[in-house]
């Protein structure tokens, strides 16, 4: 097969969630399936700064109206946009639809959202959801119907078992410091919490919707002197961070999947998660799971993981053995399967 991908989002310098699926997906692809060609396709804006996929089967393409078709048999567009049709089959992956069912954004952005998101569903043979939870919310809020959609979950690197046992006595949140990821919230149960030996780590870019009024909440804890505004961090960083932390911590009001979760899972960090649909879909029972809107659920928790070094070590085992099921390589797999589905 001849495979077009729009590789626009994997060029992002600081690299999250949609990017590091795009990488995986583009990489993998190409490695495990060296029989086909793949063309990965940039936006004018990110053409400069594409990154090389050294593989023979792999070609670099202008994605531009018009989309110049030279044969290839399907189109997957990586982070559902599909402003036109321009293969012959499309797919495009659907992360999350939050923007069009809360209110986590500014009203423009909402609305160019929507019409994104609604023109990527009308584009397209078949999509991808990273989760049931955005799967069913395709289907609810797009009208898409349920036999035009496919759930293949996202992946996480699988790490050796030789993990750090003796950590340090630090709660780890990992995300962009904005209104959905709860920051304020979990602040409040931190400072609820009597642990004047223990350090909550913040690690995430701050210029997400509402990150002005989280830093100036953070400004003024109690607590300022136990807590840490890391601002972006490099994976290489971000994998120090997991090997030093004792409890991960992710209130997050809502999400599509929730990478970070099942990072720190596979990195053998005990997770107090909030028990939306998703990151319960996720996380199974592997991690402790509050109403993220509880702020005094959210101290009782932290408290009792503080506390009890067996409760930590259960979720550990319970972390590693469910993140061993969500690999890249299953993803690729899963997702050329679907490929196929559309190649005749």
């Amino acid at each position: 097969m001849r495979i077009a991908l729009d590789a626009t989002y994997s060029v992002d310098p600081h690299p999250s969630g949609i990017a590091v699926y795009s990488w995986q997906l583009l990489r993998g692809l190409a490695a495990l399936y060296p029989q086909d060609e793949f063309l990965h396709y940039y936006r004018p804006k990110q053409w400069r700064k594409r990154q090389w996929i050294k593989l023979p089967n792999v070609r670099s393409r202008l994605l531009q109206w018009p989309f110049p078709i030279i044969g290839p048999h399907l189109f997957h567009a990586l982070n559902q946009r599909v402003d036109w049709r321009p293969a012959r089959a499309v797919i495009s992956t659907f992360h999350d639809l939050f923007v069009i069912s809360a209110e986590y954004s500014t009203r423009e952005f909402r609305a160019r959202f929507i019409e994104q998101a609604k023109r990527a569903a009308a584009n397209s043979d078949l999509i991808i959801a990273v989760s049931q939870f955005t799967a069913d919310q395709v289907h609810d809020l797009l009208k898409v119907p349920t036999p035009r959609i496919r759930v293949v979950p996202h992946g996480v690197h699988q790490l050796s078992l030789d993990l750090p046992l003796q950590r340090e006595k630090l709660v780890l949140f990992v995300g962009a410091l904005q209104v959905r990821k709860n920051i304020v919230r979990l602040v409040e149960a931190f400072e609820a919490v009597d642990c004047p030996d223990w350090k909550l780590i913040l690690a995430g870019a701050p210029g997400g919707y509402g990150g002005a009024e989280i830093l100036e909440r953070i400004k003024r804890s109690r607590k300022r002197n136990q807590i840490e505004l890391t601002g972006y961090v490099q994976p290489e960083e971000l994998e120090k961070l997991y090997s030093r932390a004792s409890i991960f911590a992710f209130p997050s009001l809502d999400e599509g999947f929730g990478i970070p979760v099942l990072e720190a899972m596979a990195h053998g960090v005990p997770v107090l998660a909030s028990n939306r649909p998703a990151l319960a879909e996720i996380a199974a029972d592997a991690v402790i799971l509050v109403d993220p809107l509880d702020t005094d659920a959210l101290a009782e928790s932290l408290r009792e993981l503080m506390q009890s070094s067996d409760l930590r070590d259960q979720l550990r085992n319970k972390g590693i053995m469910r993140a061993r099921q969500f690999t890249w390589s299953r993803t690729v797999h899963e997702t050329y399967a679907i490929y196929k589905e559309l190649e005749s």
